[in-house]
Order: structure tokens, then sequence, then C-alpha cells
């Protein structure tokens, strides 16, 4: 696979090590290449600024600029780039923050290489990764909450779609986990999309989050 045809990601943490143990990683990975790092989140911005990347993964607690404020100029800025935060905290405010500014993704820093690469893909893709602990964070903990009501008309079978979007699944995958065609499932995701008002999966998946929308049997 040629350089240009591969997902080119930014690194972004203070911390020396873990953007070498990143760089190694993203060495070894056929369809990943490692264009730029970043040691705070101005540097973040500048970075984005001059190379426009596929992906960043964003450390969130850094000097100079925190990554919440680096994801959102970059967001505002170039909404084209998918931003991963990494974290070593999964923090309510924290991860709700990460979320509202533009990221498309929440990952904790001990995930492993293998999971970090298909996140990368996935996030990509425009398809939400989130972090199982960090799922909590957004699960709504008071009746105030504006997403009450939002997703009560869900049929079966969009819920059943909602929570493969929440498990990161593209709509062909959907298509084939539930033996439907392609065009069936776009549309479930789609009609999903318009009932809870939002505009993107990763939307769909923080409000399906935050509002308990998806519950086992």
């Amino acid at each position: 696979m040629t350089r240009q045809g591969r997902i080119r990601v930014v690194v972004v943490d203070d911390h020396d090590m873990l953007r070498q143990g990143l760089a190694t990683f993203l060495r070894v990975s056929r369809d990943l290449v490692l264009v730029g790092e970043a040691s705070n989140g101005e540097d973040a911005v500048r970075v984005c600024r001059e190379l426009a990347p596929d992906v960043v993964l964003m450390d969130l607690v850094m000097p100079e600029m925190d990554g919440v404020h680096a994801i959102d100029l970059i967001h505002q800025a170039q909404p084209n780039i998918r931003i991963i935060a990494l974290s070593s905290f999964g923090e309510d405010q924290l991860v709700k923050a990460a979320i509202k500014a533009g990221a498309t993704s929440y990952l904790l820093k001990n995930i492993s290489a293998a999971n970090l690469a298909a996140a990368i893909r996935a996030t990509h893709a425009g398809l939400p990764t989130l972090a199982p602990e960090v799922a909590p964070a957004l699960v709504a903990t008071g009746t105030s909450s504006p997403c009450l009501g939002r997703g009560s008309d869900l049929t079966r079978r969009e819920r059943e779609v909602l929570a493969l979007m929440m498990e990161g699944l593209s709509n062909a995958e959907i298509s084939s986990r539930l033996r439907v065609s392609p065009y069936t499932a776009k549309n479930h995701v789609s009609s999903i999309l318009g009932k809870l008002g939002v505009s993107s999966r990763t939307q769909a998946v923080s409000l399906a989050l935050h509002a308990d929308l998806v519950r086992p049997d």
C-alpha cells in the first residue's frame, strides 16, 4: 500500500515516551502513517492547520492548551479531520466535554494496539468508537435531561440497528449482521438520525448512551 493510500495520523501528547510508542505502532501498520506530532494543544492546532491529517489522537490533559480546547478549535476550522480523544481519564465531565467539542471517539490509553488500529480506521470512516469504561459518563443522571423523550418512537428494528451503530459497525456490516439489504440498513440509519434529531452517527451514539435508549432484552 502506498503512503498516499494510508490514513494520515497526528499524535498529540505531552509525554515523549507515549508519542514515541504510538509512532512505533503506526510505523508497523500497513494502512496507517504518522505525519506529525505535537506536545500541547496549541501546537496541535498549528500542526493540523499545516498538515490536514485524516485522524488526530488527542491527549486531553496537557500544558499550554488542553485537549478539549484544541479539539474545539480544530473541529471548527477543519471539520473533516476526525479526532480521537485518547486519555488516561474517563471522568464524566471530561468525556462529555470532548464529545461536545467535536471528538468522534473517546478511548482510554490502556487500549490494545489492535483495538486502537481498528478504532482509527472506524473513526476515519466516521464511525464513533467509545471505550466501554466511559459509557456510564454519558448516561442520563437526572430527569431534567433535554434528551428525555427523544428516540421514544424508534422501532424495535431501529433499536437493533442503533445498538450495532454503538458497536462501531458500518452500514455494510449492519446489513450483513441483520441479513438485510445495504439499502435497508442505510434507510434504518437515516430514520434513526431523523428521529433523534441529529446529523451524525457520533451524535446518535452519544445521545443513545446519554438517554439510555438501548437496553438489553
